[in-house]
C-alpha cells in the first residue's frame, strides 16, 4: 500500500520520494509527486543513509512492489527502463509519450484519496489484470501471476491462491501503471513469486 516499513527482507531496488526523515526517524510518507524506483548501484556512487537534507532512501524487494506503492522507473539511473514505461504508457494509455512531470501528476492522482494522504485502491476487472499487479485479498495484498495470486508478507512470497474469475479486484497498483504492465513493460519480479504461483 505504499506505507514506509522497516524489515530486514533484502531489496533488489532503491527508490526515492525525497526528504522524509528527521535525524533516524520517517517523519512524512513523500515530500513530494516524484515517487521513483532505481537501480541499486550507479556509476559507482554511494552515500551515507540518513544524511540531514537529503533524500531518504527507500528498498523495494522487487519491482512489482516499487509499482504497487506507485513508484516509476527513475529517468538518470535507469533511463532504458523508462524509456520503456514511457513507450507502453503512450501505447496502452493513448497520446504523445508524456514527460516525466505529467506521469508523476497522473500516478499521484491515483495512488491517494483527494485531499488526504489516505492510499487509494481501484476496482478493476479480474480477467483484464495484469501480470505483476498488485491486489487486495481477504486485506492482504497479493500479487497477480497467470491464474493465481501470490500472497506478499515481511518474509517475502507465500502460497498461492486461484485469482477469482467474477467480480472487481481492489487494484492497488495504480491503474496507469497496470496500462504499463498490459502494454509489455518487462517487468523485474523476485522469483520465489514463481515458485508460489504453481
Amino acid at each position: 500500500m505504499g506505507d514506509i516499513e522497516a524489515f530486514p527482507l533484502r531489496g533488489a531496488w532503491t527508490g526515492n520520494r525525497g526528504v522524509l526523515h528527521r535525524g533516524e526517524e520517517i517523519v512524512r510518507p513523500f515530500a513530494s509527486k516524484l515517487w521513483i524506483v532505481c537501480a541499486l548501484e550507479f556509476r559507482g556512487r554511494w552515500r551515507e543513509q540518513w544524511l540531514a537534507n537529503r533524500y531518504t532512501s527507500l528498498f523495494f524487494h522487487d519491482e512489482a512492489l516499487a509499482f504497487a506503492a506507485g513508484h516509476r522507473p527513475c529517468a538518470e539511473c535507469r533511463r532504458a527502463a523508462y524509456n520503456a514505461y514511457r513507450d507502453a504508457w503512450a501505447a496502452e494509455l493513448g497520446g504523445a509519450a508524456p514527460s516525466a512531470a505529467e506521469m508523476n501528476e497522473q500516478l499521484h492522482s491515483e495512488r491517494l484519496v483527494p485531499r488526504t494522504r489516505q492510499r487509494r485502491s481501484h476496482p478493476e476487472p479480474w480477467r483484464d489484470l495484469p501480470d505483476g499487479a498488485f491486489v487486495r485479498l481477504d486485506d492482504e495484498p497479493h500479487l497477480v501471476l497467470g491464474d493465481r495470486l501470490v500472497r506478499w508478507t515481511r518474509e517475502g512470497y507465500a502460497e498461492g491462491v486461484r485469482r477469482p474469475t467474477h467480480g472487481p479486484a481492489a487494484a492497488i497498483t495504480p491503474p496507469s501503471t497496470l496500462g504499463v504492465l498490459r502494454g509489455g513493460y518487462p517487468l523485474q519480479i523476485d522469483d520465489g513469486a514463481f515458485r508460489f504461483a504453481r
